[in-house]
């Protein structure tokens, strides 16, 4: 008789074991297809080369599927930001908390409405900076809104100066 509940148990115990490897051969492709595809992974941060825009200027790169812009700004369109009173905002924020400390001229943030998703016009608007004709938002040389139904400021993703002409977001 024990001879029988060995053999048995063997059988039951071999059986859990290939039952429970068929079913994580079944579950793991389910699994696996919710990761990130490899685009969005290559994405996740990019590097840009800066040195060919002029002061005044905006480029827009692709970071993550979205667009950002990267204005070179001049001194007048840095005073203008500045001298803009913290009061008058909707989204309140210092124009010094939206660049990197040392490199005043530089403005990077991401090219997407907060009020809709729609992208902005560049050197557009009442306040010189960018428009949103979708709804009509209106942001300064800072990135920050000014008028319209966008309820926050256009965001700053997170970037690093590698060089003086090179620049990582994300």
């Amino acid at each position: 008789m024990e001879k029988k509940t060995k053999r048995r148990d063997f059988l039951f115990t071999a059986t859990y074991a290939i039952g429970a490897v068929g079913v994580g051969a079944v579950i793991w492709p389910m699994i696996d297809q919710m990761n990130p595809d490899a685009s969005v992974k290559a994405l996740a941060s990019t590097e840009v080369d800066v040195s060919a825009v002029n002061p005044g200027k905006t480029i827009t790169v692709l970071w993550r599927g979205k667009p950002v812009f990267i204005r070179r700004r001049t001194p007048e369109e840095i005073a203008e930001a500045r001298a803009v009173n913290l009061d008058d905002l909707p989204d309140p924020q210092k124009d010094e908390e939206r660049v990197k400390e040392g490199k005043d001229e530089w403005l990077v943030m991401l090219g997407v409405c907060t009020h809709l998703g729609c992208v902005p016009l560049n050197d557009k608007g009442d306040y010189n900076g960018w428009f949103c004709p979708c709804h009509g938002s209106h942001y300064d040389t800072s990135g920050r809104i000014r008028k319209g139904p966008a309820p926050t400021n256009l965001p700053v993703p997170p970037y690093v100066f590698l060089t003086d002409n090179r620049i990582k977001i994300g």
